[in-house]
């Protein structure tokens, strides 16, 4: 089993990462970068997204529904448009595969996206005011069922998970993004036996995170 953690605390500007720069898949939380990407594609037009779109971006985030995520990722220009809007968000070590959950990502290049929505004081974003609320509120509404992870480190939480078991192994992908209370957290992990342990390995570190000083 592989675990990754990247925190950085909204309050002092601090932060830590362990094993920040492995490799994973990113199942359902490269979700949130086809969002952020399809809202930079409506900025550069200065415009906001239709009302599919937007249907689709509630289906894609609070359900973490695949169909919605395909035709959104086509909608910024599918792979290609997907680096791109990588590159201008500082994700460097992510890259983008045809095949959407096999984009390849970094617990720091999640952190930095998060980064991106949530603290913009952080750094320079390509994200505007209402594309950042507008995704981070998505975060916040995910269905029940879907809000394990980095929640179980606290009461005010907004997030995206992942979750896929690989064919060749067998073996579960199970990662979390989000924002919890004042910190920032990218937990990823693969490796595990079940969905259910991937979880529950997921939210130990989390805690764990929110515990320590960084």
């Amino acid at each position: 089993m592989n675990l990754s953690v990247a925190v950085y605390d909204m309050a002092d500007g601090r932060g830590t990462a362990y094993g920040a720069d492995r490799v994973y898949v990113t199942a359902s939380v490269v979700k949130t970068a086809v969002l952020a990407a399809l809202l930079l594609r409506a900025q550069d037009t200065g415009r906001w997204l239709t009302a599919e779109q937007e249907r689709l971006a509630e289906e894609m985030m609070r359900r973490s529904d695949n169909d919605a995520a395909t035709a959104l990722r086509e909608a910024v220009g599918g792979v290609e448009g997907l680096r791109a809007a990588h590159a201008r968000l500082g994700m460097d070590r992510t890259e983008a595969e045809r095949a959407w959950g096999l984009t390849r990502t970094t617990a720091s290049d999640q952190l930095t996206l998060l980064r991106a929505v949530f603290a913009p004081e952080a750094g320079a974003t390509a994200l505007d005011g209402d594309s950042r609320a507008y995704l981070a509120g998505l975060m916040g509404r995910v269905v029940p069922g879907q809000d394990w992870g980095v929640s179980a480190a606290g009461s005010d939480w907004a997030l995206k998970n992942g979750w896929l078991p690989r064919s060749d192994s067998g073996l579960w992908v199970i990662h979390s993004v989000g924002r919890v209370d004042h910190r920032l957290m990218a937990v990823l992990s693969d490796g595990h036996a079940s969905m259910e342990e991937g979880i529950a390995r997921v939210e130990e570190a989390a805690k764990g995170a929110m515990r320590r000083p960084v």
